[in-house]
């Protein structure tokens, strides 16, 4: 405890975040904890534009950002069009199930297998409580339920050099609450030794040491020794048996093994314990949407090009090998800006440099269907997700159907560099690649493992990539030419807000710009 002398509340707070929810326990303990909430979805004081000449909206793109204009702007009175390149709305909004096909740009063609009943969301899959995705469920009258985002019954894995426990499953729990001891345990001694540099209060001090005694497991000489948070070794029963306690990790090997880098996979925030997936699949949001703008979609129909006519904008697309024309007062983009960069336009310089520029990810999922629930049968796990420094990143376990014989498990989650990998694979090797690694956390794997669906967004037709995080520097610079309006255009999507992935990115994006096309028009 050399540097106990310069542990500041800052630097303890920082310390403690790395460690998932002693963030949360070390912001309550002093009092630093903020409160953030969602907003209702309707769009409420916004007078309808009767009465005026019609006003015409065209939308391209027919993704949750574009569906909520046209519903939006469609209980306002404004006549859109739709304009959706695929044979069906929703975009990454999708749910594979028994039959579906997808082509890849790449040439692979998989066609799912699931038995009848099982399904698999390769894009968005969940959202927390303060999103208003939660708002438009209940709107459109979409059922949802819990989606089981943090299981502490389920695993960590570090492959590697690691120390004692590389190469090791460890369960959640007792990572977490071995951290958390012995976190507690350095913070509570230099409390009492008075080694604080901004000293507490003698009532403070004492309130701050016994939520530390109390959060960490300590004794009462601040001194951690295993808690039954971690869980037992014999577990309790009836008679005498009142369970016995496993001998806690030690400090030195969970850090060796860098389980605590995992634990900002779960967050109070974007991804909290418990978070919400509508029934039957993630699909029921967007066809839910698109159900109240049906007549205002054309399927089938590719922008080639889109021009502003001052005002107003023009824009021409292929139908049916047909090129067609339609104008409209405003335009709605949400063309992804991979595909965005290739199609001829005369938006501003600078919008279009910074389109050039915008940091658009791929991201890869694979859906695996298991003819015994092992997870559950096995390791008593029922939903959450195991996770790894391997490439796969993530398990997921289904959050329905618990007690069912068969179930789809995610067999990775992945971003970056390694997806652009997997793109290149064969779907067989996709399955192969999750299989290899999957199989360390899980023996039984191959034995149980009947088939999958793999999909690489970088590779989906007409979508071609899959989120955008900003760094601070272009949140500052490029990141505001892309949330104002380019004349009459307006580039809305989950890419170009600051929830970037999440389906409420392009609620929010699509909100913003109903609310600035209606003050335009009641303005004209």
């Amino acid at each position: 405890m050399s540097d106990t002398n310069n542990l500041t509340r800052r630097k303890f707070v920082k310390s403690f975040s790395a460690y998932g929810g002693c963030a949360y326990a070390a912001l309550m303990g002093l009092g630093l904890m903020s409160k953030s909430t969602g907003h209702g979805a309707v769009l409420s004081g916004l007078p309808r534009v009767d009465g005026k000449d019609k006003t015409k909206v065209v939308i391209m793109g027919a993704g949750i950002a574009g569906l909520t204009v046209a519903y939006e702007l469609g209980k306002l009175g404004f006549s859109c069009t739709i304009l959706e390149p695929r044979s069906k709305a929703g975009g990454r909004c999708m749910t594979i199930r028994k039959g579906d096909v997808l082509e890849e740009t790449n040439g692979f063609k998989q066609t799912c297998t699931f038995d009848d009943g099982h399904y698999f969301n390769p894009g968005p899959s969940r959202f927390p409580q303060w999103h208003v995705t939660m708002d438009y469920c209940r709107e459109l009258g979409v059922p949802i339920q819990p989606f089981v985002n943090l299981n502490e019954n389920a695993f960590y894995y570090s492959e590697g050099d690691k120390g004692e426990l590389s190469n090791k499953r460890i369960r959640i729990r007792e990572a977490k609450t071995d951290l958390r001891g012995y976190t507690a345990e350095m913070l509570a001694k230099v409390i009492d030794q008075g080694q604080l540099d901004e000293p507490l209060g003698s009532d403070d001090k004492e309130k701050l040491i016994d939520f530390l005694k109390y959060e960490g497991g300590l004794s009462s000489r601040f001194k951690y020794n295993g808690h039954d948070r971690r869980g037992y070794e014999e577990w309790p029963a009836g008679g005498l048996n009142g369970g016995k306690l496993g001998a806690p990790h030690s400090m030195k090997s969970l850090l060796d093994a860098e389980v605590g880098m995992l634990f900002h996979r779960a967050n109070e925030t974007f991804y909290q314990s418990q978070m919400f997936t509508p029934k039957g699949g993630m699909d029921k949001i967007a066809d839910a949407l698109a159900s109240k703008v049906e007549e205002n979609i054309i399927l089938g129909a590719e922008v080639k090009e889109f021009r502003k006519t001052s005002p107003g904008v023009r824009v021409v697309y292929v139908q049916d090998g047909e090129e067609k024309e339609i104008t409209a007062n405003f335009g709605i983009c949400t063309i992804p800006p991979t595909i965005l960069r290739r199609i001829p336009n005369d938006l501003s310089p600078m919008v279009k440099n910074t389109l050039n520029i915008v940091p658009f990810q791929n991201s890869s999922k694979v859906g695996m269907q298991f003819k015994r629930r092992f997870w559950e049968e096995d390791d008593r796990i029922f939903g959450g997700l195991s996770w790894t420094n391997m490439p796969i990143g993530e398990v997921w376990y289904p959050t329905d159907g618990f007690f069912d014989q068969k179930g789809i498990l995610g067999g990775y989650y992945i971003f970056g560099p390694m997806s652009d990998q997997l793109t290149k694979m064969s779907p067989k090797e996709r399955i192969e690649f999750a299989l290899s690694h999957g199989e360390k956390i899980h023996p039984q794997y191959r034995k149980e493992f009947e088939n999958g669906f793999a999909v690489n967004w970088s590779s989906i037709p007409h979508i071609e990539g899959c989120l955008a995080h900003f760094p601070k520097a272009m949140m500052k610079t490029f990141y505001p030419l892309l949330v104002k309006p380019d004349g009459d255009y307006y580039l809305t999507a989950s890419w170009a807000s600051h929830l970037g992935g999440w389906q409420a990115g392009a609620f929010e994006a699509a909100r913003l710009a109903v609310e600035d096309i209606h003050k335009r028009s009641m303005a004209s």
